[in-house]
């Protein structure tokens, strides 16, 4: 009977998971997402519980509370701005947790659990993975907080020499389970996987960082789906596996959205930039032309459709709530506001679509980059907020340029665009944006959230 009740446990939490992945996969309903993995998981580790014969309360309950606690913080205290960073921590944590449970795993088999091959081979693969994916999400937190550079790191050889420590993990994985009472070797394969994880997100550019925040997840599903099979635990293998597929899937609409292969992104050290090269075309004889926050108003008012970009700068200046506000003054003007969101915006998947939900703009005004390309040519004024690398036309013609063959937003094709920014300096790339020097573009320089609420007031003057 109380196997049974496990079982249907699973069962339910599973189905759980699934519905929510639906949920989360519009924005509209990712509370709703969010709030089903929960109750999902909830029921998982209840019935984890037990199928426990005998556990000690004391530990379980400290470790809710520091979770609970952590997690509470968390979510109290980061800002938007830095949720990409959150995210990525919280992909290293889920794929070490997946880690030293195997590794728990392993100590006791080489204290005298029985064990098979087979299981020895998944504790490998849950060890490798997940502390690949520790390591590597706090590379990729460092970049993201500007702890480590944002260009990639590379030296000469490198892929060859991540070649040779991937032999290295895998003929010391062999003897790991040929000898599993040998943990010298099983400390090793931490070790290389460790190493592995740092080596592996050194070389990648900070444009890059939404696939490898998509492709960390990912292993981390995987991780946890592994040791799931090593547990014997029906939930954690179908919500690990859930997470892999969903980040894989993931992952490749990142690279669609940027024209590159995951191969390309991960070996070929994308997005770092020949100064040189990339200064020739996309510096030289540039003339920018300034304009007032008064007068882009103005120009917006009497506008018959303005499309609005945004980029890692709203976040930045946490503007999202005044760009509502400049939607609603322009709406009353009888303009038609749109709003276009590259599948790369920001510095993890969806950043602004979660940012411009967070304003409440609705929903039926979003629209992706595919869906919006074409209404470019025939709009009165698009308005940039922060973004630069989405927005460049050199990724169509300056074979030069890091990002040449990236799909981009039209903006330039508007009648007239405004860029918003601090100043000249590039965007997260390290690219110079052609634009800024195109006849239709006006740079409106300031921070973000201050300009847009000086859009807004001069609305009201005027209406």
């Amino acid at each position: 009977m109380k196997a049974n009740l496990i079982l249907i446990s699973y069962l339910i939490s599973s189905v759980l998971f699934i519905f929510a992945i639906k949920r989360l996969g519009k924005v509209n309903t990712a509370r709703q997402g969010n709030l089903l993995s929960s109750i999902g998981m909830f029921i998982a580790i209840v019935a984890t519980l037990m199928k426990l014969d005998s556990f000690n309360p004391q530990f379980i309950i400290i470790g809710l509370a520091i979770g609970i606690i952590i997690g509470v913080v968390s979510a109290l205290r980061v800002a938007m701005t830095a949720m990409p960073e959150m995210v990525g921590i919280f992909n290293g944590f889920g794929g070490g947790a997946s880690a030293l449970v195997a590794s728990a795993e392993m100590i006791k088999i080489a204290n005298g659990t029985p064990s098979t091959t087979t299981i020895l081979i998944i504790i490998m693969l849950s060890v490798i993975i997940g502390s690949i994916t520790l390591s590597g999400s706090f590379i990729a937190f460092g970049k993201l907080k500007g702890f480590i550079s944002g260009q990639p790191i590379t030296y000469p050889g490198q892929n060859i020499f991540n070649f040779f420590i991937l032999i290295a993990i895998v003929c010391a994985s062999y003897f790991a389970i040929i000898d599993p009472t040998n943990l010298n070797m099983f400390y090793i394969v931490v070790g290389i996987g460790l190493l592995l994880g740092i080596l592996s997100i050194i070389p990648i550019g900070g444009a890059d960082m939404p696939v490898v925040i998509s492709l960390l997840n990912s292993y981390s599903g995987i991780a946890a789906a592994s040791t799931g099979f090593v547990l014997q635990n029906h939930a954690l293998i179908v919500s690990g596996s859930l997470v892999g597929a969903s980040g894989l899937f993931l992952t490749n609409i990142m690279c669609k959205g940027m024209n590159r292969s995951l191969g390309n992104v991960l070996f070929s050290a994308f997005g770092k930039v020949d100064k040189a090269a990339a200064g020739s075309k996309s510096e030289e004889r540039i003339t920018i032309k300034e304009m007032s926050a008064d007068n882009a108003a103005y120009t917006m008012q009497s506008a018959e459709s303005v499309i609005i970009v945004p980029g890692y700068g709203m976040a930045v200046a946490q503007a999202q709530h005044e760009v509502r506000k400049l939607s609603d003054e322009l709406e009353k003007e009888g303009v038609e506001v749109k709003f276009a969101v590259h599948p790369v915006a920001g510095r993890m998947p969806g950043h602004m679509n979660v940012l411009l939900a967070e304003a409440n703009i609705p929903y039926d005004k979003l629209f992706d980059m595919d869906e919006i390309n074409d209404d470019f040519e025939g709009a009165d004024v698009a308005l940039i907020i922060g973004a630069n690398d989405v927005v460049n036309p050199a990724a169509r013609h300056d074979e030069s340029s890091p990002i040449y063959g990236m799909p981009i937003l039209n903006v330039d094709y508007a009648k007239t665009t405004f860029v918003l920014k601090r100043s000249m300096n590039p965007g997260f790339a390290g690219i110079s944006n052609e634009l800024f020097g195109y006849e239709n573009n006006y740079m409106v320089f300031g921070d973000a959230k201050a300009t847009v609420s000086q859009f807004v007031e001069t609305l009201k003057e005027e209406s």
